[in-house]
Formats: structure tokens, sequence, C-alpha cells
């Protein structure tokens, strides 16, 4: 900003000259990256583990079962990202920070030595609150410092941030796990980003007064009688304005996407005839591109607008679940080219929704707005029922669920539970062989197991009648 706009700008709580632009806080900006770096590390620490701890660990068959735990992480953080745009007409942006970080507390501990499934689904309620507050006040506090002219590039960096930690992690804990088990080396690493993000939360300060600046150099003046509450503005986000409502659902539908990859990726590979170490670097590869590619895309999107990356990122992540299922006679291959499309695409579409809501809300009630679309694009997956082991059967009608499983190829994975004592020796095939042979599957006779009903069967009181 120019010498006139730093002398007649406000002063934050400690009497210092308050003024917008990326270089002008460059300081708080990269403290902040910082601290999302950290949110997106902890809630990687669940991408690879988690869906085979519930299967392999607690012996988890039910696919509702086993995707519970995102059920539950997706609905809370959902409430919790409306709530969070409310709240910041009461709280300070640093507070609701911090707050986020101290409920975060237990779950890297939770997860670790959870005695049963219940307990995951628990430490998931808690993530999803600590990431609602954390990384929507990340965000907007992002927005809240640059202005309006560079909020592609910050949500870029801010969502680079945080989905490249994401899949660093998900790829560390995949080759973890092959080392030390599923539990509960991997999940140790999350106690160093709670301990870093709660540090350098406490640090930051609060942008409370470049939203005053912005409010006052607004071009747009706000309406006396326009109504900037929770209520009134998610009617407005979600069906009365035009831009909002489309930037809504094409976020819906975009983490969708994120949450099949989430839950459905991990058993569908597996179940395939891949390990945990070939899991692990198909889940760490989505993200890490979705979160490198932002910077990029999101620098582009204050160039060249907002829907040209929203329409094209959409159609690239529609050609990744295509490859996913085309090409799963080979597992490997399936895994890394749907990943990369779906990383790249996605890398397209998600800083431009961000910086679409930004411009079509006014500051007054624009956190609201980014509450509003983050409850509604975080309707995820909620339930894929299919058979015993669901991922490779998701459209199949019920009357497949007991048919026989198509062997794998090459070495089976592990069937016994897996825990911190069972190291896993071939990372990028399957785990373990049984005894070194390549076994026939067998095929079973329906008529022989199943022979036909007699009337004594069905009435064990009756005798055959004598010929």
């Amino acid at each position: 900003m120019n010498a006139a706009t730093s002398t007649t700008s406000p002063t934050d709580a400690h009497g210092r000259p308050v003024r917008l632009g990326l270089r002008e806080n460059r300081l708080q900006f990269t403290l902040l990256v910082i601290v999302n770096i950290c949110v997106g590390g902890l809630v990687g620490l669940e991408r690879t583990t988690v869906p085979l701890i519930g299967s392999e660990t607690f012996g988890l068959t039910s696919d509702l079962a086993v995707f519970s735990f995102i059920i539950a992480f997706g609905v809370t953080k959902a409430l919790t990202n409306l709530a969070a745009g409310a709240l910041t007409a009461r709280f300070r942006r640093k507070q609701l920070l911090v707050t986020g970080w101290l409920i975060g507390i237990p779950v890297p501990f939770v997860l670790a030595w959870a005695p049963s499934w219940g307990w995951i689904v628990a430490a998931n309620v808690l993530l999803g609150l600590n990431q609602g507050l954390t990384w929507s006040m990340t965000v907007n506090m992002k927005i809240d410092l640059v202005g309006p002219s560079r909020r592609g590039l910050a949500t870029g960096l801010n969502e680079a941030a945080g989905y490249t930690a994401v899949g660093v992690t998900a790829l560390l804990t995949g080759y973890l796990a092959t080392s030390y088990g599923l539990r509960p080396v991997p999940e140790l690493i999350g106690v160093v980003f709670v301990v870093a993000g709660l540090s350098l939360a406490l640090v930051v300060r609060d942008t409370a007064a470049h939203v005053a600046l912005e409010l006052a150099q607004h071009t747009k003046p706000l309406p006396s009688d326009e109504d900037t509450g929770l209520k009134a503005t998610f009617i407005r986000t979600s069906w009365r304005n035009r831009s909002l409502r489309g930037a809504s659902q094409a976020g819906l539908v975009n983490n969708l996407n994120d949450g099949l990859t989430w839950g459905v990726f991990p058993l569908l590979f597996t179940d395939h005839g891949l390990g945990l170490a070939a899991v692990g670097l198909i889940k760490g590869l989505y993200p890490i591109l979705w979160g490198i590619g932002q910077i990029p895309t999101g620098h582009l999107a204050d160039r060249i607008g907002r829907k040209p990356l929203i329409v094209t990122g959409m159609l690239v992540q529609a050609v990744g679940f295509v490859l996913a299922l085309a090409l799963l006679d080979s597992p490997l291959l399936a895994g890394v080219l749907s990943a990369a499309f779906l990383g790249l695409g996605t890398a397209m579409v998600y800083p431009a929704l961000i910086a679409s809501i930004s411009d079509h809300a006014h500051p007054a009630w624009r956190a609201n707005a980014l509450g509003a679309y983050r409850f509604l694009a975080r309707h995820r997956l909620r339930r894929r029922r299919s058979g015993r082991r669901g991922p490779g059967r998701l459209a199949r009608p019920e009357r497949h669920r007991h048919r026989r499983r198509r062997p794998h190829r090459g070495l089976r994975p592990p069937r016994r539970p897996l825990d911190h004592r069972t190291p896993l020796r071939h990372p990028l095939t399957a785990a373990r062989p049984r005894d070194g042979k390549q076994r026939r599957p067998r095929v079973r006779s329906t008529a022989r197991e199943h022979p036909p009903e007699t009337a004594t069967d069905r009435y064990p009181g009756t005798q055959p009648k004598e010929p």
C-alpha cells in the first residue's frame, strides 16, 4: 500500500499501523502458513491407517461401521465450519484458533491407543472440531491480511500448506506402518503437530484491525437494512445469491470426491493386492499434488478469473475416477494415475472456489459466508452400502453380497489383525506370503454345500413316506 494509505490506516492493539497486502504482512502470513501445515498434518494421520485399523485391528466387516469415522469427522467439521463464522462476531479469530488446538490435543493419543472402535469415532469428533476452528480461522486471517487484490494467491498458499502436509503425513504414516505396525508409532507424530500448532497460535496476532481497515476502504458500503447474521448469510450463500449458490454446490461435489478417496481408496487397493506402503504412496500423492498445485492455480485465479479453473478442474477430477476403475487390473498404476488426476483437478478447483466466495461476500459478513460455504461443501461421503469388504463392490446389487471374492494377484495381504508386533515386509506388494506358494482359488459348490430341502428338513416331526 502507499504512504497515504498507511497514515490513515487504523492501528492494532499494540499501536502498530495496519496495512493490507501480502508483502506488508509477510511475517504474520508465514506464521499462519506454518500453523496450517500443522493443521493438515494432524488430519493426515488418518488418511492411510485408520480405515485399515477398523478392518484389520478391530475386525469390522460392515462398510458403514468402517466409514463411521469419516461420517463423524465430516458432520462435526461441517457444523463447526458453520458455527465458526458466527462465532467471529463474539470472539476474536485468534481465540478461536487457540481453542481449536486445545480441543485437538487428545486426538493422536486416542488414535494410538484406543481400546475400541468407538474411541476412534470419538477422536474424529474432536478432530472435526479442531479442523473446523483452526482451518477456518487460518483461511479467514490470511484473507484479512492480504486484502481484495490477492485472495486467490492467499487461499492457494493456505490450502497448499495444509494439503501438502496431509499428503506428506499420509505417505509417512504408510511407511511407518510397514515397519512398526498400524499403531501406535504412526499416530504419535501427531503430537509434534499439536505442540507446534498450539505454540504458533499463541504467537500469531489477531486480524480484527485489518478487517476494520478493509471495511473502511470498501467500494460498496454495507446497506443499513442488510442482515449480516448467520441465518440470513446462510440463506444468501446457499440459495438467494446465484454466484454463491453455484460455488457452494461445486464445493459439495469437490469434497464428495475427497471423501471417496479418503474412505474407499485404502480398502479398494488393499482388496486388489497392494500393501500399506503402496496405499500410503497413493494416499500421499493425491494431497501433495493438490497442495503444491494450489500455489500456481491460486495465482492464476487472480489473473484469468475463477470460473475457467473451476470447470476445468472438475473435468480433470472425473478423469481420475474413470482411471481408478478402468485400470484395476494394475492396481498400483490405477492408484497413482487416479491420484495424480484427482490432485491436479482439485488444485484447480479449491482456491478458486474460496476466492469466489470472498469476492461475492461483503467484508461485514464474509466470515459467515465462508463458514456457510464450508458447511455446505462438507456433506461428504455418507454411506455406500456394499458387500463384506465394500470398496471393491460399490455398485453391486444385494443379491451378490455373498459371492466369492476375486482372488488376489501375487502375494496376499495379511488376514490376521495388525498391531505394533506385526511388521509388514513387502511394502509395495502385499505384506506377507503365507507359505510362498501361489494357490489356485477354491471354487465352492453350492449344490454340495446346500442340498435340496426335503419335507423332513422343513418339518422335523414328520417321517419320510415309504416307497
